[in-house]
């Protein structure tokens, strides 16, 4: 069964992958102990998600370099039809928070917003009140200020999850994007 921290996970590794074309060059990024301090998921539960993303068939161990890849078409599949099924999302109270989905960065300014409250995680740092969405897993606020693209990543995933057709539409778009390392994602 899947969990919130495999998608942390998978997004994190594209990211990765992304940043770093020939991913044996840049192993150190790849390991155990560098995902628990970008992503806040402990090494067992990195191995652990890794796992079950391998199993789904999100993920596999590349050839030469046993590192882990992800799958970004059935990864791409998954977060536009079957996401908001497996993690769905309502929204809470008005909190301090990270923007997220259609007004985090990454969408800012390609939709008018009809909601009178933008959604955000909660978050003590975060500089933005909205309603709460509870995040994919706990520390996607602080692995999110470490890495941008990650952070479209993860906003446009709630936009989705959300359910929002306009929006989801465009997210689903823009994440393709992103997941294929295009800068127009960005």
């Amino acid at each position: 069964m899947m969990k919130g921290q495999d998608i942390l996970l998978m997004l994190k590794l594209v990211s990765l992958a992304n940043q770093h074309p020939k991913p044996e060059q840049a192993a150190e990024h790849f390991s155990m102990r560098a995902l628990e301090q970008s992503t806040g998921i402990s090494k067992s539960e990195v191995s652990n998600a890794l796992n079950r993303c391998i199993a789904a068939g999100l993920a596999k161990l590349g050839r030469n370099s046993a590192l882990p890849q992800v799958n970004t078409r059935a990864l791409n599949e998954f977060l536009a039809h079957g996401l908001k099924y497996v993690f769905p999302v309502r929204p809470g109270p008005i909190v301090r928070g990270l923007a997220t989905a259609h007004a985090a960065p990454v969408m800012a300014g390609k939709l008018l917003s009809g909601g009178e409250h933008i959604y955000v995680w909660e978050d003590a740092l975060g500089g933005d009140m909205g309603q709460s969405i509870e995040p994919l897993f706990k520390s996607v606020p602080n692995a999110v200020r470490q890495d941008e693209a990650l952070y479209a990543m993860l906003a446009l995933v709630d936009a989705i999850r959300l359910g929002n057709e306009r929006e989801a539409s465009l997210a689903k778009t823009l994440l393709t994007q992103q997941l294929r390392g295009e800068p127009d994602g960005s």
